[in-house]
């Protein structure tokens, strides 16, 4: 498994890289789907901690996982934001749906 993913429990982490655009997305979204039904993931959260460019494929990326997970009763969460990017989810209304942290929360078992 790529240094991008890391599980833990039913938890799927997953370190975006600096640029998430077409290429990074794409390659992002066929391992977390195959990780997700391999390994029963219940929640995703999504780093951002060295993201500083996101384009609509990167949103798509997320919302796409999101409704997969919401699907099967999970959540997802976003932490390490910078403020481009909580712009960037802000614009695109995903922060509606998807509580962003500074980082894991003490209560997520993921410390």
């Amino acid at each position: 498994m790529e240094k991008e993913f890391q599980i833990t429990g039913t938890s799927l982490i997953i370190h975006l890289p600096a640029e998430v655009d077409h290429h990074s997305a794409s390659r992002l979204k066929e391992t977390a789907d195959r990780l997700i039904q391999e390994e029963n993931i219940r929640r995703i959260v999504f780093d951002f901690e060295q993201t500083g460019f996101m384009d609509s494929s990167g949103i798509g990326m997320i919302v796409g996982r999101y409704k997969n997970i919401r699907f099967m009763g999970g959540t997802v969460i976003a932490i390490r934001v910078s403020e481009r990017i909580r712009r960037l989810l802000t614009m695109s209304g995903i922060y509606k749906v998807m509580d962003i942290y500074e980082d894991l929360p003490r209560q997520s078992g993921l410390l």
